[in-house]
């Protein structure tokens, strides 16, 4: 039966282009590396190298056999650092979800690092609500959350303070308050205002109804695509209005009552004496410091 060493050496003296190079590259003599491609076609009944030239070349079942062969390393490689993982206590699998109003770029940069650093730990991201996620987490239906700080706390859960994410107050350029030049809390009170509230029905506390009309979505993309619409006016995070107000596509309302931009803030959520493994605690730390 051949062996994974076999199959690295078929895939080393392709890559090196002669059996010497990969004697060398291998620390090997040029004699083992022979005798084991030779043990190899034996094993698989077939020629894989045309040595009818002062250069083996691969033959095209020896093509076909390569590709193969280097899926096979990789599940290899793959089963040892699984190995690996489980001797060092690393979980299986981890779910996190966010508020979609915060996937940054820079949660993509350190969703990347977690995966060079625990390549074993399948990671799941949920996006929801920020009223669902606490209720996630509280029900113990994912590992860890970012979400909008409500007012109210679930004693099941510890929150982590993270920073500040900056909105503004927004409509389509046709829609009448993108008339006017400055705008007052009463002025929207007779215009439809779009609002978040998670699937049980309660509101993001951070952002209040102050019109007499509001429609309901669960989540930033749903408040977004209805803005687009000129469905009504709402708040949406500076990050995913900027390029679309540059655009023209949108309008930055300007509201009197924001003399800054307003910022709400984030919260890092995780069940109170939940005991994590390695890969939660890495991945804990770094969503710290995400904003």
């Amino acid at each position: 039966m051949y062996t994974l060493e076999q199959l690295r050496m078929l895939v080393d003296v392709a890559d090196t282009g002669s059996f010497s190079a990969c004697a060398r590259k291998l620390g090997k003599a040029q004699s083992a590396v022979s005798q084991g491609i030779a043990n190899l076609e034996v094993d698989l009944d077939l020629q894989l190298f045309d040595r009818s030239t002062r250069i083996p070349t691969l033959t095209p079942d020896g093509h076909r056999i390569l590709d193969m062969a280097r899926a096979v390393l990789v599940q290899a490689t793959q089963l040892d650092i699984g190995a690996r993982s489980i001797h060092k206590g690393d979980e299986a699998h981890i779910r996190l979800v966010v508020d979609d109003a915060l996937l940054l770029p820079q949660l993509g940069n350190t969703l990347d690092r977690f995966g060079k650093a625990y390549p074993a730990t399948r990671l799941e991201l949920v996006t929801s609500a920020s009223p669902d996620v606490a209720e996630m987490i509280a029900k113990g239906q994912a590992d860890l959350g970012i979400f909008f700080t409500p007012i109210a706390f679930d004693d099941s859960t510890d929150v982590c303070f993270i920073g500040n994410l900056p909105f503004v107050a927004v409509c389509h350029p046709s829609h009448p308050l993108a008339k006017r030049t400055e705008i007052a809390a009463h002025d929207l009170f007779q215009h439809r205002q779009l609002l978040i509230r998670g699937l049980q029905g309660q509101a993001v506390e951070m952002l209040n109804l102050v019109s007499a009309q509001a429609w309901w979505t669960n989540s930033f993309q749903g408040l977004l695509h209805m803005c687009q619409q000129g469905l009504g006016w709402t708040y949406l995070p500076d990050h995913m209005a900027a390029p679309l107000i540059a655009a023209g596509q949108l309008h930055q309302m300007q509201v009197s009552f924001d003399h800054k931009p307003w910022s709400p803030p984030v919260e890092l959520v995780y069940r109170k004496h939940k005991v994590m493994g390695p890969a939660l605690s890495w991945l804990k730390e770094e969503l710290k410091t995400l904003l």
